[in-house]
């Protein structure tokens, strides 16, 4: 079976051209190192709030590096420089508008600006593309979801229906540590994981 392949993008005029340091992928590394039991590599991409230049991207990350998930970090405001979505939606064969959703759901409880964020998920060939916010406490929140006191989950993170959207595209199958976010998949759709 294919090792699971992570492209991350990060999109941000200041950071890829050193003005500050880029947040966003070491926040997602260290969630997916935190959530994920199944083995992976990771590609990572810093570039500016160019449309062409994040298509591109997008592109090689799908195309030719072979990634199965490709998760952007910022770029999914309204300003004008604020292209991630459109770069996103240019090269997807197919939205899934339900992850959009989803993530303003998650950042309206934290938030009332969540309603101005224009995040997308698309399947482009064998692969997922989602816009995360840039923040690493909304990456966090967006990707896990909002449990209450007792650990209930009372918002579901987007990243319960990954693995199975993978699985679905005929990707790797995809574990998660429930302590993070328990992966949802239909009970005909969950293998036994033999150590």
């Amino acid at each position: 079976m294919d090792m699971l392949r992570v492209g991350l993008v990060s999109v941000s005029d200041r950071a890829s051209t050193g003005v500050y340091q880029d947040k966003g992928i070491p926040a997602l590394q260290e969630w997916l190192t935190d959530a994920l039991t199944t083995a992976f590599e990771v590609e990572t991409r810093l570039v500016p709030d160019e449309q062409s230049l994040i298509e591109q991207v997008l592109c090689e990350l799908v195309d030719e590096c072979g990634c199965h998930l490709v998760l952007t970090t910022g770029g999914t405001g309204p300003a004008r420089r604020d292209v991630t979505p459109d770069a996103t939606l240019a090269v997807a064969d197919r939205e899934m508008p339900g992850f959009g959703e989803q993530m303003r759901q998650i950042s309206l409880r934290f938030v009332p600006t969540a309603i101005l964020s224009r995040q997308v998920g698309v399947i482009r060939k064998q692969a997922l593309i989602l816009n995360l916010p840039g923040q690493p406490k909304s990456i966090r929140e967006t990707l896990t979801g909002l449990k209450d006191e007792t650990g209930r989950v009372v918002v579901a993170g987007i990243f319960a229906s990954i693995p199975y959207c993978i699985q679905l595209l005929e990707g790797p199958y995809i574990d998660t540590d429930p302590n993070v976010v328990a992966a949802f998949r239909p009970k005909n759709a969950i293998r036994e994981i033999k150590n």
